[in-house]
């Protein structure tokens, strides 16, 4: 059932994508010549006044198939004919839509939580101190290694990437105070392990608008944990055999699912599960990197700046070709990542 439930959940991530570029192409005036949910045969078809409407076999795709997108056209609807600003917000629509989508999980998740645990010590470990200055009680932690914290899982996730040592920053009095830790992130008491010896922590009374702040903030975190993964991966933190693609995240899916108590347990880890993807579809389709919405941004800037400083127009066959060929190194990745999944799996 799970695995059921992973799949419709990555096609309605892509649907909500693709939708974001439609209603973008529509009030912008661009021609749309098919919206399509799925990939593969049509299992529905309705032709609009202009857009062919589908629904398609496979879940896992869509498109939104805009007149002059790919090809050269005359048409003065055509997407290529359009202002560049309006092309622009075409373009990013997609990606806006999946984080929209990602930061409405999270509100309905946390909708009517009690409170939200926040940054202000309340209780420390007995006779513990990180330093001659030390953390102590009614210090509110104001960054660590410079990220800003704002709740206390911003705290957990710092911590996590920090070395033997951290700079955090507290407010001590009304006054910002630095302090550097040098000793491990976690003290053992007993059986219990706590964070920067911390056992007591000031919690935010809940309410209809500081969910709708814990939700943007947990959304916002999101966003700064797939730069972290990505800064992992281009300084050889990571390796691209650890990644995952839709089989893994489908498998871990359903992991979550099945480890779950109760079902209603599982279907709410499973949203928040949902909710990062979205924002991760969000971050990695802004990358510059042909293909992608953000590789089509790119160049948009580029031809824009060197036509309006050279007065020169480029050809447009030359960005189809370098699209074409970052597909075929994306289609590549794709293809090693399935393998390593189906591996993970298979071991």
């Amino acid at each position: 059932m799970y695995i059921a439930v992973a799949i419709i959940a990555f096609g309605i991530l892509i649907a909500d994508h693709e939708l974001g570029h439609f209603i973008a192409a529509k009030l912008c005036g661009v021609k749309v010549n098919e919206f399509a949910i799925g990939m593969g045969p049509a299992l529905l078809k309705k032709q609009g006044k202009e857009t062919l409407y589908a629904l398609r076999l496979l879940p896992l795709g869509g498109y939104c198939s805009m007149e002059g997108e790919d090809e050269k056209s005359e048409d003065s609807r055509a997407f290529t004919s359009q202002h560049w600003f309006k092309r622009l917000i075409i373009l990013v629509a997609g990606a806006a839509n999946n984080f929209i989508l990602g930061f409405l999980i999270l509100c309905v998740i946390y909708f009517g939580a009690t409170g939200f645990y926040g940054t202000t010590v309340t209780e420390l470990v007995d006779g513990y101190k990180y330093s001659d200055t030390g953390l102590l009680i009614g210090d509110e932690i104001y960054s660590i290694d410079g990220h800003r914290t704002y709740y206390y899982q911003d705290i957990t996730t710092y911590l996590q990437r920090t070395g033997d040592e951290a700079d955090i920053v507290v407010i001590r009095e009304g006054v910002k105070t630095p302090l550097t830790i040098k000793k491990d992130h976690y003290v053992t008491e007993g059986e219990d392990s706590y964070i920067f010896g911390i056992t007591g922590r000031n919690i935010i009374k809940g309410s209809f608008g500081e969910s709708i702040k814990f939700s943007w903030y947990s959304a916002c975190n999101f966003v700064r944990l797939v730069w972290m993964s990505l800064g992992d991966l281009i300084a050889g933190r990571a390796k691209v055999s650890e990644m995952s693609g839709v089989v893994g995240i489908i498998s871990v899916i359903n992991d979550v699912g099945q480890e779950a108590k109760t079902a209603a347990i599982a279907f709410e880890n499973i949203a928040y599960l949902v909710s990062f993807i979205a924002v991760n579809l969000a971050v990695m389709n802004l990358l510059p990197i042909p293909a992608l919405d953000g590789g089509r941004i790119f160049f948009l800037l580029i031809t824009t700046f060197i036509e309006k400083v050279f007065k020169k127009k480029l050809n447009p066959k030359y960005e189809r070709y370098i699209h074409a060929a970052g597909m075929v190194l994306l289609l590549g990745l794709m293809a090693l990542v399935l393998v390593n999944d189906v591996l993970k799996i298979v071991r």
